[in-house]
């Protein structure tokens, strides 16, 4: 069924879309992604991370793997729900079986939709939208994250170019804010790091707005397995700065 025409999830206005960005994008937005250093935190602990370069290095791995998956599947979940034909919400849980897939170590299936969760709860408030309810009704659980961005980047009148962007920048940004914390880096040399990632970020959600109608099985795949495991330690510990 189509939505009535008021109620479209469509772009708006350049100008609009590009607010809609710039706020989802935001560290501020309150999605919960401050609590969380994208698996820095052990990688710091167990692999001796300590300084720019080595952030660095993190970031172009996070960036080429992470951040591939997240861009594709979030402008695919912004796709969906763009859809004229009504069928938005099943396709979202296509999305969501196969991302769950895509995620081998529990604690990140975890952390994926606790951030869904909040993702989603933070985009209702802020986007009001008949298919962000029935999202939320349809996954009380929770959608993983980049499924929820791409569905709340929908309701901020962005595109799948957009809901990409916005999803490899959050890949980044969360580790390298939480590398500052963690490792008392100087700030701006942390923000140096982060535009020379703009580049690759750029391509990346280049490449992931292409899969916007791609079969939800035929999304990008790549993974990083000593992340993986590390999550698994990590969530073991009793004291900890993040809580992933």
């Amino acid at each position: 069924m189509t939505l009535p025409e008021t109620t479209q999830l469509s772009p708006t206005s350049e100008q609009a879309s590009l607010s809609g960005l710039l706020l989802l994008a935001s560290g501020r937005f309150p999605a919960g992604g401050h609590a969380h250093s994208g698996g820095l935190e052990a990688v710091v602990t167990v692999e001796g991370v300590r300084d720019i370069p080595g952030l660095e290095a993190f970031l172009r791995g996070r960036t080429a793997t992470t951040g591939v998956v997240t861009a594709a599947f979030a402008a695919a979940a912004c796709a969906a729900l763009t859809d004229p034909a009504g069928c938005g919400v099943a396709m979202l849980g296509e999305l969501d079986h196969e991302l769950d897939a895509r995620l081998p170590a529990p604690a990140l299936r975890t952390v994926s939709r606790r951030l869904g969760r909040q993702m989603l709860r933070a985009g209702r408030v802020v986007w009001p939208h008949a298919r962000l309810d029935e999202l939320a009704d349809a996954m009380p659980h929770g959608p993983h994250q980049p499924v929820a961005l791409g569905a709340v980047a929908a309701a901020a009148g962005l595109g799948a170019h957009g809901a990409a962007l916005a999803a490899v920048h959050e890949s980044v940004a969360g580790p390298a804010t939480a590398a500052v914390r963690l490792l008392g880096l100087d700030p701006f040399a942390v923000h140096a790091v982060l535009a020379r990632l703009g580049p690759s970020l750029d391509a990346i959600a280049v490449e992931g707005a292409a899969h916007a109608r791609t079969a939800p099985a035929g999304l990008p795949a790549r993974g990083a397995p000593l992340l993986d495991i590390l999550a698994e330690h990590h969530a073991t510990w009793e004291v900890r700065l993040f809580a992933s």
